[in-house]
């Protein structure tokens, strides 16, 4: 999985920010999908990885509870964590216990669970 985060990272278009990510999503049923981050002008158009991976999949079909793994590289020998926007949108798609597996461009990693990453989630039933 790290050679494909490592090649995806090339189609990230970061021209303002130069800082590249890349995103796989997992499924249960073993497809993945791929997803990078995409700046804009206007900073509030601009995508995360982890949200372009996830709309990929659900614009394919798949579901809530379909998610198994997500695994995300930034191009910096440091490893980074899912913005708070991403992790919302990680914590609405996967389950708790699901796994999230960052890396450094140096292949370092880190694993947490969703719960991990979002111990306190606004969900469905916050909206009643």
């Amino acid at each position: 999985m790290e050679e494909s985060l490592k090649r995806l990272l090339k189609n990230s278009y970061s021209p303002y920010s130069g800082f590249k990510v890349a995103a796989i999503c997992l499924m249960k049923d073993g497809k993945s999908f791929g997803g990078v981050n995409v700046e804009n002008a206007s900073f509030g158009a601009t995508i995360c990885a982890e949200r372009v991976a996830i709309n990929s999949a659900i614009a394919s079909g798949y579901k809530k509870g379909d998610f198994s793994k997500m695994y995300v590289m930034c191009d910096s020998p440091k490893i980074s964590t899912c913005c708070f926007l991403c992790r919302q949108v990680i914590s609405e798609f996967f389950h708790d216990e699901d796994e999230i597996i960052l890396y450094s461009n140096d292949y370092d990693r880190e694993i947490y669970t969703v719960k991990d990453l979002c111990p306190y989630p606004f969900g469905s039933d916050d909206l009643k």
